[in-house]
């Protein structure tokens, strides 16, 4: 079970586990990303039912879907998935973020990737993964600040708004990281091959 992060910033928000009735917004917060904002002009119109799936497959998971509040609305979300499907990845995660346009340079971003990397270390995961497009620089300063560093730059991978794109490749430890092995029996109840697919 996942318990509730609640950060103090200049504003009464609190990064929470999210719930069923909070997908809508979720979708919204999304839609404008990937029409208006750097992911690109893409809409899916299948983004509420696939938010919905994604959410329930991350529970099973002992995954965190997180979202924060300000006074009952949900201006942002954050969720982990695993990095690879095969066992001896079982310890390492890939993160989303977004946070809603209104509210963006609030320190929103930061109390989530902070409540997701808690949440994912205590669940045993040792590494964190991160895909940022490299036109993000506000994004990459965020998981810079955050503790990750670039590992790896992926030249002109996306094309969106008429050019190519690179995708920036970040990472963290998490809890002890590569400094001691698994403890086993937690390893055994994460990313396990007869869990959902992502």
């Amino acid at each position: 079970m996942i318990e509730p992060f609640v950060h103090s910033v200049r504003n009464p928000v609190s990064v929470r586990p999210s719930t069923e009735e909070d997908v809508p917004d979720m979708v919204a917060i999304y839609t404008f990303h990937i029409t208006r904002g750097l992911e690109g002009p893409y809409v899916d119109p299948h983004a509420l039912e696939e938010i919905k799936k994604r959410r329930k497959t991350m529970l099973k998971r002992r995954l965190p879907h997180l979202v924060a509040d300000l006074d009952g609305k949900v201006v942002g979300y954050a969720f982990a998935v695993p990095f690879r499907k095969r066992p001896a990845y079982r310890y390492t995660v890939k993160h989303s973020i977004y946070v809603h346009h209104d509210h963006i340079n609030m320190g929103i971003g930061r109390m989530m990737i902070d409540a997701l990397v808690d949440a994912c270390a205590a669940a045993g995961y040792r590494q964190m993964i991160g895909y940022i497009d490299g036109a993000n620089v506000a994004s990459l300063q965020l998981h810079e600040a955050a503790g990750f560093r670039q590992v790896a730059r992926l030249p002109s991978v996306g094309f969106k708004y008429g050019k190519w794109t690179d995708s920036v490749m970040m990472q963290r430890a998490l809890g002890l990281g590569d400094s001691a092995p698994p403890d086993e029996p937690t390893g055994r109840m994460i990313g396990r091959e007869d869990d959902p697919p992502v």
